[in-house]
């Protein structure tokens, strides 16, 4: 594989935030009377779109109002546990690798955009992305694919030229449907058999994931 342009995802990818979810997860079970789930449970049930996840965990089908209960109960646990979080293994000095190599990057997230970026600038990467773009919407759970190729438009990128790197199945659907590449890592939410049943290359890192383009991170 050889790539000019990578697009991260952030959960799962770059920040190592599984415990947390984990716990966001477990706040919804307990607002609907369920026991916690284990991480491999949430594993287990993990899809796409969002909703079908908890209304498997949940065992019933979920309106409107109920979906929006879960989102609120879920992001409200997460956003007051995120401080605990670190980033994944090897960044950001993979990140800084990739930018020296004279190549670009960007991020792309479906976690809410005005909690994305200030997060993002905490860590000290916002200078490593040509573009940040997360989740404009109120309530979550939506497919990727039609943000990718609005992410990809807007830098004028030629997507055969692109790698999108991300920890779910979606990641793999969105690329796919842009016409990008797509590497899959399993430090997410999604076991690797599920990764693997997209077709696209999964590794266990972020750094082994790169050496999987021409020439690796360093150029």
């Amino acid at each position: 594989m050889s790539a000019s342009h990578v697009v991260w995802d952030w959960n799962g990818t770059l920040l190592n935030d599984n415990q947390v979810v984990l716990a966001a997860v477990n706040e919804v079970c307990a607002g609907f009377g369920r026991p916690d789930l284990t991480w491999v449970e949430w594993q287990t049930a993990y899809a796409r779109p969002m909703r079908v996840s908890y209304e498997t965990i949940l065992s019933r089908v979920l309106d409107d109002e109920e979906w929006a209960r879960v989102d609120k109960l879920y992001h409200e646990r997460y956003d007051a546990l995120l401080h605990s979080c670190g980033l994944a293994a090897g960044v950001p000095d993979v990140l800084r690798q990739w930018t020296e190599s004279g190549r670009t990057q960007s991020l792309l997230s479906m976690w809410f955009h005005t909690r994305l970026t200030p997060t993002i600038d905490q860590f000290g990467l916002t200078q490593y992305f040509t573009r940040i773009d997360g989740l404009a919407a109120e309530v979550g759970g939506g497919s990727k694919a039609d943000s990718l190729i609005q992410h990809l438009e807007a830098q004028n990128l030629n997507p055969a030229e692109v790698v999108l790197i991300g920890d779910v199945v979606d990641d793999a659907q969105a690329a796919r449907a842009a016409g990008a590449q797509c590497i899959l890592v399993t430090t997410g939410a999604m076991t690797r058999h599920a990764l693997e049943t997209t077709g696209a290359p999964v590794t266990n890192s972020i750094t082994e994931a790169l050496d999987l383009l021409a020439d690796g991170p360093t150029g």
